[in-house]
């Protein structure tokens, strides 16, 4: 039999600037997952990667015929890396890892063994994270206000590593959103999940690509692709302000006809710009929840482009 054709647990990986660790990854997952079954593969999704992380995943190949290279045509960014993977992967099971090691392979067993007990995903839960605490504060921050504005359960714990039923899997890659955000999709398709709480180690090599830039359009457009509340929200307060502007008037009228208003026209700029500002931001709230529809629609590019595969050849 050949269990490159339908594995029972695929792990997949989006790799940047991951030269010096892939090896050790492929070796700790290899030994960890192999605890559970043989019947497994790797997916090493290169990113683009500026150093010689596609060499290593080459070399990686070459001694396994399980694990399995994607090498991108350009920076795509992880969320789409890890999409690709997903394409390719034919598991049961699914595990998304980073790269970087902090994600500990060890722990892979621990999510499967959860999953058995009836969930359809179970997430890992970076309870002492191994990041500065002005990290932390931003990603607190940021799952806070994610929550708020797409109206879902969030965890600031929670990245990408977990293992996820095919089910889930599926659900996932059936999402039409050209903006990709793992977390937030495994959260938006539901099904059982369950949480366990791991270990987190320092990153084995090198520094976190992610700077303040990055990780502000992240969030800046992940909030814009999952959610529309921003523009609801300004069509409310356009609102408040225009019905704030009639109370405003009202107060101007009376003052001009008990005189204390000496000044021509002051009543009426007053009550205009106020009014106005209301309607305007009511407007372009309002249509920008439908251009905002649209654009994601009428776009139709690939989410990522795959320029070179290993063992992948099916």
């Amino acid at each position: 039999m050949n269990m490159n054709k339908h594995p029972h647990i695929s792990i997949v990986s989006p790799e940047y600037r991951g030269e010096k660790m892939v090896k050790e990854l492929v070796d700790r997952i290899a030994t960890s997952v192999s605890t559970i079954t043989e019947n497994w593969e790797i997916i090493l999704v290169n990113d683009a990667s500026p150093d010689d992380t596609w060499s290593e995943i080459e070399k990686a190949c070459a001694q396994d015929k399980r694990v399995k290279g994607l090498n991108l045509s350009r920076n795509f960014g992880q969320h789409y890396a890890i999409t690709a993977g997903l394409n390719y992967a034919k598991g049961d099971w699914v595990v998304v890892m980073d790269c970087d090691l902090q994600d500990r392979p060890e722990e892979i067993p621990n999510l499967y063994k959860k999953a058995q007990e009836g969930y359809d995903s179970v997430l890992a839960q970076r309870v002492h994270r191994e990041h500065s605490w002005i990290k932390q504060l931003g990603s607190k921050s940021f799952y806070a206000l994610l929550a708020y504005l797409t109206e879902t359960k969030q965890d600031a714990s929670v990245a990408n590593f977990g293992i996820y039923n095919r089910k889930v899997i599926n659900a996932i890659l059936a999402m039409g959103d050209k903006m990709r955000y793992f977390p937030a999709q495994v959260q938006w398709v539901g099904f059982r999940k369950a949480y366990l709480p791991i270990q987190h180690d320092a990153r084995a090599e090198g520094k976190s690509t992610y700077n303040f830039g990055r990780l502000f359009k992240l969030a800046l457009d992940t909030i814009i692709s999952f959610s529309d509340k921003p523009m609801r929200l300004m069509v409310k307060i356009g609102a408040w302000m225009t019905i704030l502007s009639f109370l405003i008037a009202l107060i101007y009228i009376i003052r001009y006809f008990v005189g204390d208003i000496q000044v021509m026209g002051f009543t009426s700029l007053i009550i205009s710009i106020w009014f106005l500002t209301g309607v305007v931001i009511s407007l372009l709230g309002l249509v920008g929840l439908y251009i905002g529809k649209m654009f994601d629609t009428v776009k139709n590019r690939p989410t990522y482009i795959v320029s070179e595969t290993k063992n992948c050849a099916e």
